[in-house]
C-alpha cells in the first residue's frame, strides 16, 4: 500500500516527510487549532459545520487561516482523493507557525496549514455493543473563562491528564466535572442522560459544541423525545435509565457503568440504540460528496 499524502500549506507530501519547524508555536506552545471530521460511503459528514467551527476557534485565539473556507473543503476534500478514501478520519490543523522562543504571536508571520486523511474504525471496538465503563476523574475541566473548551485548540493536555487517570482507574473513558461540579463532557465527547423517557444534555458553557452533539439532538428531537439542556450532577448520572456520548472520533456509544455503579440494566438501553441507529443511517446517506 502507498503511503498516505497530506495537504501540507499546499503541497501533498508523503506521511513521512510531513514535517514542521521545532520553532512552529503550535509545537512549542499548543498555538493553533484543530477539527476532527468523518467520511462515510464517499461524502464527508457535516464539513460546512466542522469548517465553521475550525474558523471560529481560530477568530477566537486572534488566528487568521489564509486561506477561504471553500478553500479549505476543497483542499479537505482533495485530500481525500488523493488518498483514495470513501471512509476516514479526516485531521485539518492550523498553527500559529514558525516564530522565536518568546509567547508573542507577532513573531509568527505565516500560520501553518495540515490536513491529515486515514482510515479509522470504531473508535471503542465492540464495547458499542456491551457499553463503556467510565470513570469520574479528579482533573477539572478547563474554565469557561480561563480557556473556553469551546476553543478546539492544539493544547489538549486537559483532556490527557483525565484520560490517563481513567485509564488508571480501569475506565474506558473519562467524565469531567467543571469548576462548580456540574457535569461536563467526556475526555473527548459530549454526554446525554436519559431519565423516564426524558433526555438532557449539559449546556455547551463548559463543553465543546459538537457537531455529533447537534446531530443527535436533532436526531431526539425527530423521534419526539423531549430533550433539555439544564446542568447536571454525578446524582443525575448515577440514576440514569440510560447515558451516551457523542463525538466525531467516538460518534455515538453507550455507557453502562460509572464510578462502579450500574447504569439502568447494565445494557445499552432502547433509547440510546435508536438514536445509534438513527445516527449510522445519517452518516451513510448524507454529506458532502468527495467526488462529486
Amino acid at each position: 500500500m502507498s503511503e498516505l499524502l497530506i495537504y501540507s500549506n499546499g503541497e501533498y507530501v508523503p506521511k513521512s516527510q510531513a514535517t514542521t519547524s521545532l520553532y512552529d508555536h503550535g509545537f512549542l506552545y499548543g498555538d493553533g487549532v484543530f477539527e476532527g471530521i468523518r467520511a462515510y460511503n464517499g461524502r464527508v459528514f457535516k464539513l460546512d459545520e466542522h469548517i465553521d467551527r475550525l474558523y471560529d476557534s481560530a477568530t477566537a485565539i486572534a488566528l487568521k487561516i489564509p486561506m477561504s473556507k471553500e478553500e479549505m473543503k476543497e483542499a479537505i476534500l482533495e485530500t481525500l482523493r488523493k488518498n483514495n478514501l470513501t471512509n476516514a478520519y479526516i485531521r485539518p490543523i492550523v498553527s500559529r507557525g514558525v516564530g522565536d522562543l518568546g509567547l508573542d504571536p507577532r513573531q509568527c508571520p505565516t500560520p501553518n496549514i495540515y490536513i491529515i486523511s486515514q482510515e479509522w474504525g470504531a473508535m471503542y471496538g465492540d464495547l458499542y455493543e456491551v457499553g463503556l465503563t467510565a470513570i469520574t476523574v479528579a482533573i477539572r475541566r478547563n474554565a469557561p473563562d480561563a480557556l473556553s473548551p469551546n476553543i478546539k485548540s492544539l493544547n489538549y493536555l486537559n483532556n490527557i491528564l483525565a484520560k490517563i487517570e481513567a485509564n488508571e482507574k480501569g475506565g474506558d473513558e473519562a467524565i469531567f466535572l467543571d469548576n462548580n461540579g456540574y457535569i461536563s463532557e467526556g475526555s473527548g465527547d459530549n454526554i446525554f442522560v436519559i431519565k423516564n423517557g426524558k433526555v438532557v444534555t449539559p449546556p455547551t458553557i463548559n463543553n465543546l459544541k459538537g457537531i455529533t452533539r447537534a446531530a443527535a439532538i436533532d436526531i431526539l428531537k425527530e423521534m419526539d423525545y423531549s430533550i433539555t439542556e439544564v446542568n447536571i450532577g454525578l446524582f443525575d448520572l448515577y440514576t440514569a435509565d440510560e447515558i451516551f456520548v457523542t463525538g466525531t472520533a467516538a460518534e455515538s456509544a453507550p455507557i453502562t457503568k460509572l464510578d462502579g455503579r450500574m447504569i439502568g440494566d447494565g445494557k445499552p438501553g432502547p433509547i440510546t440504540k435508536k438514536m445509534i441507529e438513527a445516527f449510522e443511517h445519517i452518516t451513510q446517506n448524507s454529506g458532502t460528496p468527495i467526488n462529486p
